[in-house]
Order: C-alpha cells, then structure tokens, then sequence
C-alpha cells in the first residue's frame, strides 16, 4: 500500500471527534452536546455572474454533498443549507459564525442556527450544525460566460448539537 492510500484512511479512522484543539469562538457552541458528527464529500457549486462592479466573478451558488457515517451513506446536503438524513430527519441552517480554513484553498469553518426541521429522527433535537475539517471548496480564477457553472471538490465535517 502506497502512502498516498494510507494517509486518507487514517483520516477517516480518526473521524470527526479528531478536532481535539478547541474550536475558533467564533463557531464554538459552549453548553451544547454532540448529536452526530459526520464526515461529507462533494463539491461547492459556483456560478458565473456579474458582481457590483460589472465584472464576471464566480458567485456561491449551492453545495452538494454525500453525508458519511463509518464509510456508509447517511443522508445528504444541499442548497439551503439543508441536511437531510436516510431516516426523515432534516434541518435547514443560517449561518451564525465563520472560521477560515486551513489553507486558502479551503472553504471557512461554519456555525449554522437551525431555522427549520422536517420530519422525525435523529436530526430533530439538532440546533446548531458546526462545519470543520474543511478541505478545498474554493473556486478562483476568471469565468468567461455569464450563467456558466462550475464545481470544486470539498471534504468537511459537520457536528450536529443540541442545546443542554
């Protein structure tokens, strides 16, 4: 086995209760205990669009992601942001806090409010939805066409939290 190979599979044995380093405050939720934590893998979707100043600029438009517990598929994670799981639990978040990432080349660390809930299971006590362990996501560089699309990989870890 090559060290390319073994280096991903100690990452994922060391899971998401790896971040033993406090996380930054300003996506720390103190007081709050740990529902689920999973691993997810997909991509940031950006699209081409005019910004403010008149010029085409990629522009965040959704994630879609694969939500993975012990190597199997969980659920999933779209725009919203939703996190939707196989049992009919869902939660909708807003943004509440941001960390950057480890590189530059990786999307922000997040703290997300619940805003709504769906459906009954493990999701249903969630308030908060924290983002870690972010690996790649952003997307830099000129776009040419207005309405073009175009996605970058990103790995991350959401920890899902109740209050009390």
């Amino acid at each position: 086995m090559s060290i390319k190979l073994a280096v991903p599979c100690l990452l994922l044995l060391a899971g998401p209760a790896a971040a033993a380093d406090p996380l930054p405050a300003a996506i720390a939720a103190p007081g709050e205990s740990n529902v689920l934590s999973v691993h997810a893998e997909g991509a940031q979707v950006y699209e081409c669009k005019a910004g403010p100043d008149g010029k085409l600029a990629w522009a965040f438009r959704e994630p879609i992601a694969t939500l993975l517990s012990d190597g199997k598929t969980i659920g999933r994670h779209y725009a919203g942001p939703n996190w939707e799981l196989a049992d009919g639990s869902a939660v909708v978040g807003k943004a509440a806090g941001n960390a950057p990432g480890a590189t530059t080349a990786d999307i922000p660390w997040l703290k997300l409010e619940v805003t709504a809930r769906r459906g009954s299971g493990t999701l249903t006590p969630v308030t908060t939805v924290q983002r870690i362990n972010t690996h790649g996501g952003k997307l830099d560089g000129s776009c040419e066409k207005s309405g073009e699309f175009r996605s970058a990989p990103y790995a991350a870890d959401y920890v899902f939290l109740r209050k009390g």
